[in-house]
C-alpha cells in the first residue's frame, strides 16, 4: 500500500524516485562533510586555528543534524540509505572536503567555504524541484539551506575579513532552523 504523502506528491508531478535520489545524495554529502569537518577541525591548530574551531564545530554538528533530518524524510518517502558505507560515500552530491596537502588556516577555510557553497547549490536545486508540490521536503530543504547559507557566510567572513552578520550560537550545533525536524 502506497503512503498517502507519496501518492500526493506523485500526483503533483514529482518523480519520487528522482527526489529520493536527490535526498540520498544530499544526505551522503552531509554525512561525509561531517566526517571531513572532524578532520579539518583537528587541524585548526595554533592561535589562528583556535579562532575558527568553534565555528567549524557548529557547522560540523549542524551538518550531522542535516543528515539525520534527511534520513527521516528519505524513509518517509519509501526510500532508504544504502547498506554499504562506501557506496553511500561515493554518492555524495558534493566532492569531499578533504584536508588540503598544506593545511594552513587559509587553506582549511577555502575547503570549508567550497563545501558550503556546494551545499547551497544542492538545496537550491531540491527546492526548485519540489516547490509547490512537496511541502514537507520543501520546508526541510529550506531549513537546511538557511543553515548552509549561514555556514557559507561564516567561512567567507573568516577568509576575507568582510562581515557576514555571524553571531555565536547559544549551543554548539544548535541548528536553529533544522532542529524542528530532529527526532529527540
Amino acid at each position: 500500500m502506497a503512503r498517502r504523502n507519496v501518492e500526493l506528491i506523485r500526483k503533483a508531478g514529482i518523480d519520487v524516485e528522482k527526489l529520493i535520489d536527490m535526498l540520498v545524495r544530499a544526505a551522503s554529502a552531509e554525512f561525509t562533510t561531517y566526517y571531513y569537518y572532524t578532520i579539518l577541525r583537528m587541524h585548526a591548530a595554533g592561535l589562528e586555528g583556535e579562532a575558527i574551531k568553534e565555528i567549524v564545530e557548529d557547522a560540523r554538528i549542524e551538518d550531522r543534524n542535516h543528515f539525520e533530518a534527511l534520513a527521516v524524510r528519505i524513509y518517509e518517502l519509501g526510500g532508504e540509505l544504502p547498506n554499504d558505507i562506501r557506496e553511500f560515500a561515493n554518492m555524495a552530491a558534493c566532492s569531499d572536503a578533504k584536508l588540503p596537502s598544506e593545511p594552513t588556516i587559509e587553506n582549511l577555510l577555502k575547503v570549508l567555504l567550497d563545501a558550503e557553497r556546494c551545499a547551497v547549490g544542492v538545496y537550491t536545486e531540491i527546492l526548485n524541484y519540489v516547490q509547490g508540490k512537496d511541502h514537507r521536503t520543501y520546508d526541510l530543504a529550506l531549513a537546511i539551506l538557511h543553515e548552509e547559507i549561514e555556514h557559507e557566510a561564516w567561512f567567507e567572513e573568516l577568509l576575507t575579513g568582510k562581515p557576514s552578520g555571524h553571531f555565536r550560537r547559544r549551543a554548539p550545533g544548535e541548528s536553529p532552523y533544522v532542529s524542528k525536524f530532529l527526532k529527540t
